[in-house]
């Protein structure tokens, strides 16, 4: 029957072409068989480049200047000395230190309008930054069983007034033995940008930093002793008493640090 042999011949066909689909072909046959003008054309890669580019550069700005610090152990060690952080200082526990909530960008990132600063102690509870200001020493607070130093209800109350609330920008240095990050603090006041830990020196309720090692001023040594020699010789603050009677934050520590050993010594 014709038809029989017409199916036969197709179904033949058929076999041959199956055949020669399965046979390997090599890689040269394969590139050559590639439609190169396609990505030749800048009209195809160039978008996906820029996109690309984009996407990259947009997630390292994030990472690098809108990604906010909780803590003082968010630090990586190439942001000491060569950067600064923005912030609102959110509570003062001394003359010289007081913890920052990180604000990366300010108002142009939204905080304070569209980003809200926690104000509970619950809420800002490991998302502080606590900071050492440079530079500086204030009179020693009631500590550990240790008295008070003469105006340092003074420092605190200035320093409280000052910067509580308020943004500020720290310039970083390092962290110090209590894991706080030591830093020269700046704050706007008036349209004009004032040192924090100067302006406590020129108040005469700190002195400069005295210890032998850690001490960091950012390069404004000259600038802070000057400061300190003015007050001292005005008699403000620290400096209003006898000479003879003043001790120093460093002075104080020392010797409460010896009384304290020597009360060990004579324990049973």
């Amino acid at each position: 029957m014709p038809w029989q042999s017409s199916n036969s011949s197709r179904e033949s066909g058929s076999n041959k072409d199956d055949a020669s689909s399965r046979r390997p072909v090599s890689w040269a046959d394969s590139l050559n068989s590639i439609d190169w003008q396609h990505y030749k054309d800048p009209r195809n890669w160039i978008p996906t480049v820029l996109v690309t580019t984009l996407v990259v550069v947009s997630l390292h700005f994030h990472r690098s200047y809108l990604r906010r610090i909780p803590g003082a152990a968010y630090f990586q060690p190439n942001f000491f000395r060569k950067r600064s952080v923005f912030g609102q200082v959110t509570s003062v526990g001394d003359g010289d230190n007081f913890h920052l909530f990180h604000t990366p960008g300010g108002r142009l990132a939204g905080w304070g309008w569209l980003r809200r600063v926690p104000d509970k102690r619950s809420e800002l509870k490991n998302k502080t930054i606590p900071i050492r200001l440079a530079g500086i020493d204030a009179p020693e607070g009631a500590h550990f069983g240790r008295p008070a130093q003469p105006f340092s209800t003074d420092a605190l109350a200035w320093l409280t007034n000052y910067i509580l609330g308020r943004r500020v920008r720290a310039k970083v240095y390092r962290r110090d033995q209590y894991d706080r990050v030591v830093a020269t603090v700046y704050i706007r006041r008036f349209l004009f940008r004032r040192d924090v830990g100067l302006e406590m020196l020129k108040n005469g309720l700190a002195t400069t930093y005295e210890a032998k090692t850690g001490v960091e001023f950012g390069g404004l040594e000259e600038e802070y002793r000057a400061a300190e020699a003015l007050a001292k010789a005005k008699k403000r603050g620290i400096w209003s008493g006898k000479p003879e009677h003043f001790e120093s934050p460093r002075e104080y520590k020392n010797r409460m640090t010896a009384l304290e050993e020597a009360q060990n010594k004579t324990k049973p």
